[in-house]
């Protein structure tokens, strides 16, 4: 494979309408486009030139695209799509269009992909792999970057189990997702603001398929459910542990967890101890002056709640919700905790 590796922005591109051909542009304005080359295109293109543009509100249209609610604080929802994708307001963009609209994503990135891999085939010859790409954030990192939701013509993860590094040692678990490092890779010199809604990449073409086969499309980077130590966030994650309910739909955890404002004690503990909420004992320590729910209480109640599990399941969901627990004397015969709340989303 080729050390040298380029990276262009295509410029002049006009504004994208329904049924555009997208492939035909891209020809238009890279002249010379040749066997290996990556052509890079943004989702929102893609969903423009296939009618995802749609005029409602946006909340309106996550709610529409949203297949599961993951996390909620305040006006942010992430969400899982009927894609499979997690991102943030189910992939719902309302920039960069008429006011009063919005885009969706594709309904199919993948096929969108392979139909413009074949559509460049035709019109030039050349053997290209083609990323269809949208912006995402990432847990534990600031900012975001581009991923791939769509590609055809390219190996999207280049599984390194049972190869040897170096020094000889056997790998089990490395797997660059090369699709979606090329997305990042475009990302840099289309941005955006700056109308370059595709990018060209040469220097892969080690990576590309031959002709005529697609690869397994992007669909192949989205981890199962049962494969995802993250699948919830902190409170839906937590309500699942209070509620011990496999069986509870995981849209309706996210829908109970997702308040943004204060919860108050009673309801808390209640929630969280279940049947054996009627033996606790719940009590003002400072009522906040009157003001709101209350900001301290002691929460106790006889030994067998600790058998129960009661009180971890009423700490465990109150500390999600901005409470702190700041104390906790659990002895024999007599179980107490003292909670106070801090902010309504922490």
């Amino acid at each position: 494979m080729s050390g040298d590796l380029t990276v262009s922005g295509v410029d002049g591109v006009p504004e994208i309408v329904p049924g555009d051909d997208l492939a035909a542009m891209v020809v238009r304005h890279v002249s010379d486009l040749r066997d290996g080359d990556i052509v890079v295109v943004t989702s929102k293109v893609v969903s423009k030139a296939e009618s995802r543009t749609v005029r409602t509100d946006r909340l309106s249209a996550i709610e529409a695209e949203t297949s599961r609610v993951v996390a909620r604080r305040g006006p942010t929802t992430i969400a899982r799509t009927s894609h499979g994708l997690t991102l943030a307001a189910a992939g719902v963009d309302a920039s960069n269009v008429e006011q009063g609209t919005v885009v969706l994503l594709p309904l199919d990135p993948d096929a969108s992909a392979r139909s413009m891999r074949s559509r460049v085939h035709d019109l030039t010859g050349a053997n290209v792999a083609v990323v269809v790409t949208d912006t995402a954030g990432r847990p534990w990192r600031e900012g975001q970057t581009d991923i791939a939701v769509g590609c055809a013509g390219l190996v999207p993860l280049d599984d390194h189990a049972g190869r040897y590094d170096g020094q000889g040692n056997l790998l089990s678990v490395t797997a660059p997702a090369v699709a979606d490092e090329v997305a990042a890779a475009a990302d840099l010199v289309m941005g955006k603001v700056s109308d370059r809604p595709f990018a060209v990449i040469r220097g892969l073409q080690a990576r590309v398929l031959s002709a005529g086969s697609d690869g397994p499309g992007a669909r192949a980077l989205i981890r199962p459910d049962e494969g995802d130590m993250f699948a919830l966030g902190a409170r839906e994650a937590a309500l699942a542990v209070v509620l011990r309910d496999d069986s509870q739909d995981l849209t309706a955890l996210a829908a109970l967890a997702s308040s943004s404002e204060p919860v108050d004690a009673a309801d808390l503990v209640a929630l969280a101890a279940g049947q054996v909420a009627t033996h606790l004992d719940i009590r003002a320590l400072d009522d906040g002056a009157g003001a709101g729910p209350l900001r301290e209480v002691e929460v106790a109640g006889p030994d067998d709640v600790v058998v129960s599990g009661a009180l971890e399941r009423v700490c465990a969901l109150a500390v999600v919700h901005g409470w702190q627990v700041v104390g906790d004397d659990r002895n024999l015969g007599r179980c107490r905790i003292v909670l106070r709340c801090g902010p309504a989303n922490p």
